[in-house]
């Protein structure tokens, strides 16, 4: 599909052709959340697109200090689409922040450390285009209860594909075609549920500007994917924002909630966003060698080396929240063992069956929609460039199941794992980190590590889980 807008006088032809009222100016926080601010069309100028507008940093989480808040949205008008849920003509425009105190993109702003990731590949020169393939999973359900209070924690979810309700009472009856634990990978109707909102989803999709290749049920209950077509790193990352928008949309006004939401069934599959990457160079893919094991060039092993060396440090953005290690455990399609294999699935990196020049990358399994994308894919990418700087060797590769394997077994051969928890991962990166510097600034690296310990681990470890009470209280 691509885009719908070049410059800033094909934006102003644009608005007009399409009678836009307002101009949603949107950019993304630290976390990986949307915000958004609606100007009045009537009153959006050359001036404010080239120059940027004006809004409070210091509202923004983990962001300026009251003292220097005054901070710039810079518009990218070549990503202006149609909003297609609003009852006003409104077109969105995504922006990065620049900033008014050091003249220069903003150290904090995710797509802008995504950009400095791009030039920091050209610099290298290991390439000068990368190209990203997220796989975004997600879950739709009925019915979502949360409680949290210092003495009651509590939460409930509810799926028509769930086995819980096969002995539900349903006014007209219950049809009892359901999916069941595991039991959802490309079932046809009656038990795939999804068939109508999804092709919904594909077809606003491609509204929207992306290219859409298929949709399923994925394999746990109320779980489904819709599968787009890879771009180039930053706007394979626009693309993720616009396709959550889109899911939670169409799901909210079918009297449904979606989410990304790594495990939040326990005993069932959970959520990835298997990314697929791969670099080019003067118009070749340097990930390519015919004959190769996988067609894999020393680059792209390397590569997958380097993410492998700072699996954990990578992690605490790939795998971003305390929920995200909940679904890095054994038997539920989630690889957290850190070797590759082409064809399998069980390896934290596979590489895609039959894939010639084109099309031959690496596909990272481990990480989930909880990263904020643009943080992740430049995480990704810098320990990447930083193996094929050092001529990193990955462990493997390996052919074999791997979840078939103990842990004792793991632990013997000595294959390297993904780190166990968010902590882990936090720890991580506070300890190995030089990777990511030519991008990311040690405040910005300071700041992100602190807000994830005090947003997310310091109140996970502190607050007591109904499994506890299960196997400690009669102790």
């Amino acid at each position: 599909m691509g885009k719908f807008v070049n410059n800033t006088a094909e934006f102003f032809e644009f608005c007009e052709k399409n009678e836009v009222e307002f101009v949603d100016f949107r950019f993304t926080d630290i976390k990986g959340a949307w915000h958004h601010i609606s100007y009045r069309m009537s009153a959006v100028t050359q001036g404010q697109l080239d120059n940027g507008m004006p809004f409070d940093g210091s509202s923004i989480e983990a962001w300026q200090p009251i003292e220097k808040s005054d901070m710039i949205l810079k518009p990218s008008v070549e990503t202006a689409f149609m909003d297609p849920f609003t009852a006003d003509s409104t077109v969105i425009v995504i922006c990065s922040v620049y900033d008014i105190y050091k003249n220069e993109m903003y150290a904090k702003c995710p797509r802008s450390i995504a950009k400095k990731s791009l030039e920091y590949l050209a610099e290298a020169n290991v390439g000068d285009v990368a190209y990203f393939g997220p796989e975004n999973e997600y879950f739709v359900f009925e019915d979502v209860k949360v409680k949290d209070t210092p003495n009651e924690a509590h939460y409930y979810v509810d799926t028509e594909d769930g086995e819980w309700n096969t002995y539900k009472d349903i006014d007209g009856g219950n049809m009892a075609h359901i999916a069941g634990t595991k039991g959802g990978y490309f079932p046809v109707a009656p038990i795939d549920k999804g068939v109508d909102m999804r092709a919904e989803v594909m077809q606003l999709l491609e509204e929207v500007g992306l290219t859409v290749i298929l949709g399923h049920h994925e394999v746990a209950q109320g779980q489904h994917e819709i599968g787009i077509v890879y771009d180039t790193l930053v706007e394979a990352a626009d693309n993720v924002q616009k396709l959550k928008y889109v899911v939670k949309m169409v799901a909210h006004l079918n009297g449904k909630t979606a989410t990304f939401m790594p495990k939040p069934i326990f005993g069932d599959n959970g959520n990835g966003m298997h990314v697929h990457q791969s670099i080019w160079k003067d118009g070749e893919n340097t990930f390519y060698e015919e004959g190769a094991y996988g067609n894999l060039s020393d680059a792209a092993r390397h590569y997958a080396g380097g993410v492998f060396k700072h699996a954990a440090a990578v992690a605490a953005f790939t795998n971003a929240s305390t929920n995200s290690y909940k679904r890095l455990v054994p038997g539920y399609e989630a690889p957290s063992i850190l070797t590759y294999s082409a064809q399998n699935r069980s390896a934290a990196c596979r590489v895609p069956y039959g894939a010639g020049a084109p099309a031959t990358r690496l596909e990272m399994r481990f990480p989930d929609s909880t990263a904020n994308p643009y943080l992740a894919f430049a995480a990704l990418m810098m320990a990447g460039i930083d193996g094929i700087k050092n001529k990193t060797e990955p462990m493997g590769p390996m052919d074999e199941d791997l979840f078939e394997l103990s842990l004792d077994e793991i632990r013997e051969k000595g294959i390297p794992q993904m780190p166990a928890t968010l902590r882990e991962s936090l720890e991580g990166l506070i300890s190995d980190n030089d990777f990511l510097k030519p991008v990311f600034t040690q405040d910005m690296i300071d700041t992100y590590q602190h807000y994830q310990f005090e947003r997310q681990v310091w109140p996970d470890e502190a607050r007591p889980t109904a499994y506890e009470f299960k196997s400690t209280y009669s102790c």
